[in-house]
């Protein structure tokens, strides 16, 4: 096999990564080129009544910046001579764009406080049991669907005829090579998509008073959208490469990197500022149990991701955010391990998925009232307000498991965590003892490695995903958890699920 290059922009919530895949007769290996952080902009803004809004904001432009300074980098380093380029971002946001290319506006942040409303708005107009039967997706504040309700109710105005939303995976492969299409796997968790047809819904489209011609086309994963501007690609001095369409969100490609033996049976947990969780299935599943579970039916590769999403490490990287102000530096992860592994076990639990900790002003403090409210002790030190939110998160991925098992009719018998969390060793083993089941952890770099494994099938460098499991086990140290404490943990799992309950009015979980 000739040397074969391809390059992947893993572009998350605080940060991103590129990387370049490489194939050869040796088999796969994968190298980092570029990494850097990008934070949401927060503006506050006097509108027209006098009332003051808080309003947050991408700076989409820095993200495309340094993806050409990963380009750059691939160029210098390595070759001028690329195969092919992905994108992959989180799941939701995006900018309208005009006839001529010109962006309406900042991109919005999906936390942005205008949502806040949006499941009760978008319900509204169509029946809830109607929407999820159609598009298989869980209600969430930032869902695309409640944002365009939200402009065409707000800002109608800037719509002209011609413009085109670009969603966020979309809008650097516009700013690449002017492709104007998006996944499958990104556009399935829109809320907006039939699940069953792979198209946009015209009913869903029409009852919230989205125009169908300002949506992008749909493409299959792997599909071959355009190629590198030339203009650009001579600026870099670049060839110009394919644009190849890949698990545009995230958690797609991530879940594409997991090396599942018995993909029927395994839970795999995406693991990072979300815990993505979630079995892959044949078909979508949008029966009542399944929608009163809250279980979304995202688009995979080739099958479905019957998922939940759930909080996951936002909770520690907020109390880091809040002690860095205090303290002046940031805690270390290692620093953060030593404080859980020396505080006590078990003295209280949170619902990790409460609106309370949703964007909160200060994380701390709203660990401690979530604890006043349940009627549990609110004197922590930093040790114990960390280990309560491991331990808590290693219960809500055993309550979540049982609940997906439960709607398949068909338990999990191993756990694979994927994602930048799947390097916490304490809190894998936490998941092993919580669930009883043994926990495989890795590639950390899950979503970069599924998004080159995309490319590749849709290249034809590998056939299909299953020729990646070796060239993956291969590649990356795959660590394995057993349970070690299950006895004291289950004693422990009624007492989560009594909690939990108690807080369950305003729950999004």
């Amino acid at each position: 096999m000739d040397v074969q290059r391809v390059f992947a922009g893993d572009i998350g919530a605080s940060g991103g990564k590129c990387f370049v895949g490489t194939f050869d007769q040796n088999g796969f290996e994968i190298s980092e080129l570029h990494r850097f952080t990008h934070e949401v902009t927060s503006l506050f803004i006097e509108n027209r009544t006098g009332k003051i809004n808080e309003r947050m904001y991408w700076d989409e432009l820095l993200i495309y910046q340094n993806i050409i300074k990963g380009l750059q980098c691939f160029r210098r380093e390595i070759s001028p001579t690329l195969e092919s380029i992905g994108i992959d971002t989180w799941g939701t946001d995006g900018v309208f764009v005009t006839e001529d290319g010109d962006l309406l506006g900042r991109v919005y942040c999906y936390r942005d406080h205008r949502l806040d409303t949006m499941i009760e708005e978008v319900q509204t107009r169509i029946d809830a049991h109607r929407l999820y039967e159609i598009t298989g997706i869980h209600f969430w504040p930032f869902n695309l669907s409640g944002q365009l309700h939200w402009f065409f109710t707000n800002r109608k105005e800037l719509y002209q005829d011609g413009c085109s939303f670009l969603p966020m995976p979309t809008l650097f492969y516009f700013c690449l090579g002017g492709v104007k299409k998006v996944d499958s796997t990104w556009a399935s968790v829109s809320q907006l998509m039939d699940t069953r047809k792979k198209c946009w819904s015209c009913e869903v489209l029409e009852k919230l008073d989205i125009p169908e011609l300002a949506m992008p086309g749909i493409v299959s994963p792997g599909t071959v959208m355009g190629q590198l501007s030339v203009p650009l690609a001579q600026w870099l001095d670049l060839n110009s490469a394919k644009l190849t369409a890949v698990g545009s969100h995230d958690t797609a490609s991530a879940f594409a990197a997991a090396p599942v033996e018995k993909r029927e049976e395994a839970l795999i947990i995406s693991s990072g500022t979300w815990s993505l969780i979630g079995r892959l299935i044949p078909e979508p599943i949008t029966t009542p149990e399944a929608m009163s579970a809250n279980i979304s039916n995202e688009g995979g590769i080739g099958d479905i991701r019957f998922l939940k999403n759930c909080m996951g490490t936002w909770i520690v990287q907020e109390l880091r955010r809040i002690w860095k102000v205090t303290d002046g530096k940031e805690l270390t992860w290692d620093e953060i391990t030593s404080l859980v592994e020396r505080a006590s076990a078990f003295t209280a639990f949170i619902d990790p998925d409460h609106r309370m900790f949703y964007n909160p002003p200060n994380m701390e403090r709203a660990i401690a009232e979530f604890c006043k409210k349940t009627g549990q002790d609110t004197t922590r030190d930093r040790g114990t307000i960390l280990r309560i939110v491991y331990e808590s998160l290693a219960m809500k991925y055993r309550r979540v498991n049982e609940e997906i098992s439960a709607v398949i009719g068909k338990p999990s018998s191993v756990i694979h965590i994927v994602g930048g969390g799947s390097k916490n060793e304490l809190l894998n083993q936490f998941t092993a003892d919580a669930t009883g089941l043994p926990v495989v952890a890795g590639p950390d770099e899950a979503t970069a490695v599924g998004n080159i494994m995309v490319q590749a099938t849709g290249l034809g460098i590998i056939s299909n995903l299953d020729v990646s499991i070796p060239l993956i086990r291969q590649a990356f140290s795959i660590v394995s958890y057993h349970p070690k404490e299950s006895v004291s943990w289950r004693k422990q799992h009624e007492r989560f699920q009594n909690i939990a309950l108690k807080m369950q009015k305003g729950n999004s979980s």
